[in-house]
């Protein structure tokens, strides 16, 4: 019995791994890996370039996490340098990192086994926030059609548009006209132009549908649930917490930001300077919405005040809506982070939003998700100002930009060195998994504590 029990002991290291390896963090985590080593490995082919001559491995995997972590910055230029089917794997990248890494296991573990086990349940429930655990089969196909239905009208715009207006063919409209309708709802930024999109800076049927489109994607799909359940069931007036943070959140930054970025670039001659009032407010609108991690512009972003980068390095540092293709912090974390901060100041022992008193968990994860997203952009930030001959202005931006998962630059990605494409690659992967994974483990995490030591308070500023 003694030997029996000795050799099943000896097991329990493997038994450990194996349970440690299905934890829902590091499931997306891997997944998310594997899409990124898959799409390097296509992009590295000769048939993936122009000239079709292979790409360095280096190069590859910057465009790879770039685009399945929808980012946007770019090492080479994807309209001259990528060939079609570079350009179709880019665009598929995009979707498969848009869609959301939690509805794509969603769908993995429905076709394997066509059940959850709890811990899937509760990790799916986490990314969905407002969603039950019976839901989650809807919420992979409403993740879908969501999709498909905003790109689809967006992509109709813009192939109309393009055709009819700057007339291009209507494949070459077709082409460019899917390609970017994919890249603006899932934030990704990703053009098929040099400038991005700043050839059209005075055309309103373009940037402004790419815009909502933008609007649409970062709003998060939980929002879009609780929209389509109030649309069926018009008697039910109660909207969840979730629901008026982030819309509430959503609606101040995108005032603000517009604002803000319009009049501080408004005489400045390098960018909106030289615009009509009509074409200021429109481009302005345009730049205020991009920090929600979109990535597209139509002005010069090198050429913009210090001011507009810092206001653009806060938007795009917050981000968009939980469970969106949005990156950043979240708004619902910066919303939470404030309303923890303003019950500290007044001296409330909870804190109540709306009516509701909000879960202690939920203010320690936004906390935590917060003050380390701080440290790791700031870390990031001063190995590149000690390796690179740039600015602050311009290392600040593009850290928080790949951070973000952004994709706005002030024109340095394609200098920095090795060692700086790969941290900006490294954070760019954190920057899109790690609110996610750590908010799920925090969730999960949660352990009783048998005992307290003696209470002491420290001297506090």
């Amino acid at each position: 019995m003694a030997f029996a029990r000795s050799r099943f002991d000896g097991w329990r290291p493997l038994r450990g791994l194996l349970v440690r390896l299905q934890h829902p963090s590091v499931i997306v985590v891997g997944s998310f890996a594997a899409v990124v080593l898959a799409g390097t490995a296509v992009l590295m082919t000769p048939w993936a370039s122009r000239e079709g001559t292979a790409t360095g491995f280096e190069n590859a995997l910057f465009t790879a996490t770039s685009a399945v972590c929808v980012t946007g910055l770019i090492v080479l230029d994807t309209a001259s340098y990528w060939s079609g089917l570079g350009i179709v794997v880019i665009g598929a990248l995009i979707q498969i990192g848009g869609f959301g890494i939690m509805a794509l296991v969603s769908v993995v573990v429905l076709l394997l086994a066509h059940r959850f086990g709890l811990r899937m349940q509760l990790s799916a429930q986490m990314e969905t926030k407002s969603l039950s655990i019976g839901e989650v089969r809807r919420v992979v196909q409403g993740v879908f059609l969501v999709s498909v239905s905003v790109e689809a009208v967006l992509a109709l715009v813009l192939v109309l548009r393009l055709a009819l207006h700057h007339g291009y063919s209507w494949p070459r409209a077709l082409e460019y006209g899917v390609f970017h309708a994919v890249s603006a709802f899932n934030n990704a930024g990703f053009a098929l132009y040099t400038d991005s999109l700043v050839r059209f800076e005075s055309d309103p049927w373009i940037l402004v549908p790419v815009a909502l489109a933008v609007i649409a994607g970062g709003l998060g799909f939980p929002v879009w649930f609780e929209l389509w359940r109030h649309a069926r069931h018009s008697g039910r007036r109660q909207w969840s917490l979730h629901f008026k943070i982030t819309a509430g959140t959503t609606v101040l930054l995108l005032a603000a930001g517009t604002a803000l970025i319009t009049l501080l670039e408004w005489r400045n001659p390098a960018t909106l300077g030289t615009y009509t009032t009509a074409g200021k407010l429109l481009n302005g609108f345009f730049h205020g919405v991009m920090p929600r991690t979109a990535g597209f512009n139509s002005l010069d972003v090198g050429e913009m005040r210090p001011s507009t980068l810092l206001v653009t390095d806060v938007l795009m540092f917050i981000g968009g809506g939980s469970a969106g293709t949005a990156g950043g912090i979240k708004v619902t974390t910066f919303a939470l982070v404030g309303f923890v901060l303003w019950a500290i100041v007044r001296g409330e022992p909870s804190v109540h939003v709306m009516g509701r008193r909000l879960d202690t968990g939920a203010q320690q994860q936004a906390l935590a998700v917060a003050l380390l997203s701080i440290g790791g952009v700031m870390v990031c930030t001063l190995i590149l100002l000690s390796t690179t001959r740039f600015s602050l202005d311009q290392v600040l931006f593009e850290t928080v930009s790949a951070f973000g998962t952004v994709g706005l630059s002030t024109g340095i990605t394609a200098e920095l060195p090795t060692l700086g494409h790969l941290l900006i690659t490294l954070l760019m992967f954190v920057g899109r998994l790690g609110p996610i994974t750590l908010a799920t483990a925090l969730a999960l995490r949660t352990t009783g504590r048998r005992y307290e030591l003696p209470e002491e308070r420290p001297i506090v500023g």
